[in-house]
């Protein structure tokens, strides 16, 4: 149960004095925590942090103010002059000065009654606001601030700018927020003593007030001590959970997967290469997990190219010796059929039989698989989620591997583990993370990594082009196509939106058509899969040989002769991205082309993306950079998916944290497993605090 004390901070933001439901909707659309599923809570807003100030600390005299600067002047009413009746263009003036000159305050469509009372000839008020000077003579329009003499103490001299959504005002927020802060209840503290000391850390609370009420614009710098503090407490919530999780997945402890060698050795013998260094690497630290009567949870990150999947084939293979089944788990249809037609004929020569397990087998096929499944004749099942169904039961799975990573959340991991007697697993990713990041998504895996392309691979030559130059491109295309090439050619979008004007998939295959006829086939995320399917079998056989497709070619489609890809608008696909969509070819033994199309002029961030891409193909490299550019957020795909983005806490500038909170947490956890002592207590509030409540709910359930 969620301790009491944290009650007022759970109730919707509603419960705040002026936030009714319009209201609450758009406070939910700017605070920081991801809430599609519920509405906002008043303990939301704590952590929806300011990005800049408004420093009204420069008190000038009226004389002295700089054209378009926010000043604090202290003057004296002089008197009011109210429109012309009927006149409602004419604006509201109320003259005041001090002892270096006279200014006007300035109000359109004013409230006369209000203005007269609040503003009385001759009282002294300090208002606050940006000055204008128009032919010499300066004026003030609808100043923020306006306070008696006596009681300017109250004016927010240092104020905090948040982000901010159309409808929802800034007064309204700053009020609600006050109003959340002043519900934080007396915590006990979770933090380490010692770690606390040695980072100069304020308690939460004052943390929170400090960034809230900023006395200097310094106060709400992501690297001041308080924005630090709330940083390490979230990264410490996150450490914890995903601690308990792997414990929870360690409890079910795992049986040792031996086997005699005679399949893996058969399979072997069906690859037509030899395997690279850092496969067989890779192979021998897996084995040597699956060989310990722990469970396994390693990560293979491999770039583009590197041979996971063979390496994910052989690990099947020992658990089939072993006499368990094996699943491999796609995030997509493509993919999962992909993997396949690569692993089923090698699995077929090793005497294994494989299936295909997706959400497009219906009737007496899928009636036969599962079946299969059950009784243990089928050793090996590649899938989509469709593997997690409650109909889906295996005879004894040993092994679950699952692909492409970020894109499944840390539940649906713990989903297919609880569908055998805790299977080993093993996580792949063709997005190389840097360790900072398999730190946050995965807290302590292992981590193996593929670094060599295969034998015979080419590297790829990348240019940037204007689209400018797009005729001249096409011409050089026609020339590789009259030459036997096969081109992918990739489109941002399915078709035109209005917000976007991009070349859309559709119009662009609608503009090649008719230079080169059925060479040129489409396949797009709205298709049908039968119809992809289609259209991937044309280009792969060679009846088709331009391929323009939107990005749902991005993640492990093989056709080994495609030597050239285009891609369009180039300057809008992160760095992962057009890194992943590179890997499409460069497959085979023939030399291969990169293309990216952009269209001028280039942000700066655009233009350094495409750099890199030309200086290199290394992806651990790219990673790095992608981080520095685009945040953890956007790298783990975590805007889509389940992986945990953070609220306060920034990679870039907290890595140096996290290691910290990791060992915290183990320290933690070995010491007090189920959280019963006085600091494991506070621990479970903060768990809560930060929405990791997933993770006390798995120590109920031990």
């Amino acid at each position: 149960m969620r301790p009491s004390l944290l009650d007022p901070l759970f109730a919707s933001v509603t419960s705040l004095a002026g936030v009714g439901p319009k209201v609450g909707e758009l406070i939910a659309k700017i605070v920081p925590a991801d809430i599609s599923d519920r509405e906002a809570r008043a303990g939301d807003l704590l952590f929806t942090l300011p990005h800049s100030v408004i420093d009204r600390r420069n008190r000038p005299g009226i004389a002295y103010g700089a054209e378009g600067a926010i000043v604090t002047l202290d003057v004296r009413i002089d008197r009011h002059q109210p429109p012309p009746r009927g006149n409602k263009s004419v604006p509201y003036r109320v003259f005041a000065h001090d002892d270096t000159g006279e200014i006007a305050l300035t109000f359109f469509h004013a409230n006369n009654a209000w203005l007269e009372k609040s503003m009385p000839v001759g009282e002294k008020m300090v208002v606050s606001g940006k000055m204008e000077w128009f032919n010499g003579r300066p004026s003030m329009v609808h100043p923020d601030h306006i306070a008696r003499a006596d009681e300017a103490e109250n004016l927010p001299l240092v104020e905090p700018v948040y982000p901010m959504t159309a409808g929802l005002s800034a007064k309204v927020l700053r009020r609600a927020i006050g109003q959340a802060l002043a519900r934080v209840p007396e915590m006990p503290e979770w933090l380490d003593a010692d770690v606390a000391r040695r980072q100069s850390f304020p308690p939460f609370a004052e943390a929170l007030k400090r960034l809230h009420n900023p006395a200097d614009p310094i106060d709400i710098s992501p690297d001041s001590a308080s924005w630090r503090r709330l940083a390490y407490d979230e990264f410490l919530a996150g450490q914890v959970s995903l601690a308990l999780v792997r414990a929870k997945v360690r409890r079910l402890s795992g049986r040792p997967l031996t086997g005699d060698g005679r399949i893996v050795a058969a399979l072997r013998n069906a690859l037509p290469y030899k395997l690279t260094n850092s496969q067989e690497q890779a192979l021998a630290e897996i084995n040597a997990d699956l060989a310990e009567p722990e469970r396994m949870l390693r990560l293979l990150q491999g770039d583009v190219g590197s041979g996971k999947t063979v390496v994910a084939l052989m690990a099947m293979g020992r658990a089939a010796e072993a006499g368990r089944q094996a699943a491999l788990m796609a995030p997509t249809e493509i993919l999962a059929r992909q993997h396949f037609a690569t692993i089923a004929p090698l699995a077929e020569a090793a005497g294994l039989k494989s299936a295909v397990l997706t959400g497009r087998e219906k009737g007496r096929e899928r009636a036969e698989i599962l079946a299969g499944l059950e009784s243990g004749e089928i050793d090996l099942v590649l899938g989509t989620h469709a593997l997690f169904q409650e109909s889906v039961r295996f005879r004894d799975l040993g092994l679950a591997i699952v692909d492409e990573q970020h894109r499944f959340g840390v539940h649906q991991r713990l989903a297919i583990t609880a569908k055998g007697d805790a299977p080993d697993m093993l996580v792949m990713t063709a997005t190389p993370i840097p360790r900072t990041l398999v730190l946050t998504a995965f807290g302590d895996m292992e981590v193996s990594k593929l670094t060599e392309k295969p034998a015979g691979r080419q590297p790829i030559r990348t240019v940037t082009l204007p689209l400018e130059r797009l005729d001249e491109l096409i011409g050089r295309i026609s020339d590789a196509v009259a030459d036997g090439q096969k081109v992918y050619w990739i489109c941002p979008l399915v078709e035109e939106s209005e917000e976007v004007e991009l070349m859309a998939a559709e119009e662009r295959f609608a503009s090649l058509q008719p230079m080169f006829g059925d060479a040129v086939g489409l396949v797009h995320g709205r298709m049908k899969g039968v119809d992809k399917d289609a259209a991937m079998r044309a280009f792969k056989d060679g009846e088709a040989r331009i391929l323009i497709a939107t990005t749902v070619i991005e993640v492990g489609v093989d056709v080994p002769d495609a030597t050239i890809i285009v891609i369009e608008h180039a300057e809008r696909f992160g760095l992962a991205q057009l890194h992943q969509l590179r890997g499409r070819v460069g497959r085979g033994s023939k030399a291969s082309t990169c293309v990216l199309l952009y269209q001028a002029p280039l942000g700066e961030t655009a233009a350094r993306r495409l750099s890199v891409m030309r200086e290199t193909e290394d992806g651990f490299l790219i990673s790095e950079e992608d981080l520095k550019l685009r945040g953890e957020g956007e790298l783990l795909g975590t805007r889509q998916s389940g992986t945990p983005g953070f609220q306060v806490a920034r990679i870039d500038t907290h890595a140096d944290l996290l290691e910290i909170a990791r060992d915290d947490a183990r320290l933690i956890l070995s010491r007090d497993p189920d959280l019963q002592s006085e600091r494991g207590e506070a621990v479970r509030i903060l768990l809560y605090l930060f929405g990791r409540d997933e993770a006390v709910r798995l120590l109920r359930a031990g």
